[in-house]
């Protein structure tokens, strides 16, 4: 398989509940959240996070707030959800078991 599609593919299923995961403690602008995951290589592109905030959003797990900036246009700030907690805690409750499931099949046929 080739390495971009499998990432791609790996992307898929846990960018999501990172997001999540990274409002759980605070709420976070956009572009620094943006800039975080591509650096993390979560997200292959900044533009490409602002298509799923919009569908949490419209999901009902998170809420947005506007504030004026300074420095230029006022700015978007995502804030986590209960709902939006209660994912986390799900994918993070089916993911420690499914990765370990993964390492352990990983390590065995090295």
């Amino acid at each position: 398989m080739e390495q971009d599609r499998l990432l791609t593919n790996l992307r898929k299923g846990v960018v999501e509940p990172c997001v999540l995961a990274i409002m759980r403690k605070n709420e976070v602008y956009g572009v620094d959240l943006a800039r975080r995951l591509v650096g993390l290589g979560l997200l292959a592109s900044e533009g490409s996070l602002y298509p799923l905030l919009a569908r949490l959003r419209a999901a009902g797990l998170v809420t947005t707030r506007w504030e004026e900036s300074a420095s230029g246009p006022p700015r978007r700030y995502y804030r986590l959800t209960p709902a939006g907690g209660d994912t986390v805690d799900l994918f993070t409750s089916t993911w420690q078991p499914f990765a370990r499931a993964v390492d352990t099949i990983l390590k065995e046929n090295r």
